[in-house]
């Protein structure tokens, strides 16, 4: 009777295997077709399937014409399924795995791409921020791929909008220090109002966030009563920026949005 059980107990346990594997329709695809059916849920914008396929692939074809191109897939996947984090650790496997790979540049350009958009999730629709009023640490990382991808690759196809999407993100960290700055001014705390318009200035020469960093100082002195400090950035604002707005209208979109309680 022992003996009998313990045939029992393999035979169903053999069945389990057996429906485990039965529930894996790819079992026995090909790399071609595992890449197919993943690029066919991409196009339907079925992230989640085609990551399931893609990994798939590379799991059980990883040295396989498709399986290095899949990793640059998964990463694209996860980044347009919102999973940051997931994609950018995939960029970065990439990119260390193969450095010196035909698509690397691709790879920089996906990852700046991934920290470029990253928003402010499901709310960002609403308050309307742009990039300047947002934590910067994702524009400056992406500030960082970006370089290094026209550095090491001048002549890669997206060179030329990596660097279009440096120019806006310096000029949107210059003008998130003029926000603090402003914020701070019209707080009353013109001392630190001070030191974000110097920082603006002196990190970010030559911005159009320069003029209205300007325009705080001479507020901020002003305010705090130092008027030799004051008269100075003013000339330096009428030099750089003759007939400024800001001296004849002040500050602008001082309308609050509906969403900003304070």
């Amino acid at each position: 009777m022992a003996r009998i059980a313990v045939y029992f107990l393999v035979a169903i346990f053999g069945l389990a295997g057996c429906a485990g594997s039965a529930e894996d329709e790819t079992v026995g695809w090909s790399a071609q077709r595992l890449y197919g059916e993943a690029k066919d849920a991409m196009s339907s914008k079925d992230w989640p399937r085609a990551v399931k396929y893609l990994e798939k692939l590379e799991a059980r074809y990883p040295y396989g014409r498709f399986a290095q191109q899949a990793q640059l897939e998964i990463a694209y996947c996860h980044w347009k399924a919102d999973d940051r984090a997931a994609a950018l650790a995939a960029t970065d496997r990439f990119i260390k795995l193969y450095p010196n790979h035909a698509n690397v540049d691709y790879a920089y350009y996906l990852k700046g791409l991934i920290n470029f958009n990253d928003d402010l999730g499901m709310f960002s629709w609403l308050s309307q921020q742009d990039l300047s009023e947002r934590d910067q640490k994702a524009a400056k990382d992406s500030f960082e791929t970006f370089r290094e991808l026209v550095t090491r690759f001048p002549e890669s196809r997206y060179a030329q909008d990596a660097r279009q999407r440096m120019t806006y993100i310096v000029n949107s960290l210059a003008q998130y220090e003029v926000h603090v700055a402003r914020y701070y001014y019209q707080r009353g705390a013109y001392v630190a109002a001070v030191a974000r318009a110097q920082r603006a200035i002196a990190d970010y020469d030559t911005v159009p966030a320069t003029e209205e960093a300007l325009y705080i100082l001479v507020k901020s002195y002003d305010a705090l009563g130092l008027v030799q400090l004051r008269d100075d950035a003013r000339r330096v604002l009428d030099t750089n920026y003759p007939g400024s707005t800001f001296i004849t209208q002040g500050f602008k979109g001082e309308a609050k949005a509906w969403w900003q309680l304070w």
